[in-house]
């Protein structure tokens, strides 16, 4: 196993792990704009009305993304698993 497929492995796992975790970062962060601009309009300094959106709004994206997340985790994982002996040699 050479420097440059290792460094492929690198690249390729931190893509995938961009590309599942986007979804979830970009809606929580709307939620979270959204709450701070409500904060900021109404001047309510809540902690909890904060967080308590964001987390149902994340839990939510991760049941409506979720095949979509499987899919892609199953996808690379098998071009792990057949890229595998390429990696051995």
């Amino acid at each position: 196993m050479n420097e440059g497929l290792i460094i492929e492995l690198g690249q390729q796992t931190l893509f995938t792990i961009l590309i599942m975790s986007a979804p979830m970062l970009g809606i929580g962060l709307i939620v979270g704009l959204a709450v701070s601009i409500f904060q900021a309009t109404t001047q309510i300094q809540e902690a909890t009305l904060a967080f308590i959106p964001k987390i149902v709004a994340i839990f939510g994206s991760v049941v409506i993304f979720g095949p979509w997340l499987l899919a892609t985790i199953v996808n690379f994982t098998t071009r792990l698993f057949t890229d595998l002996s390429t990696f051995i040699q």
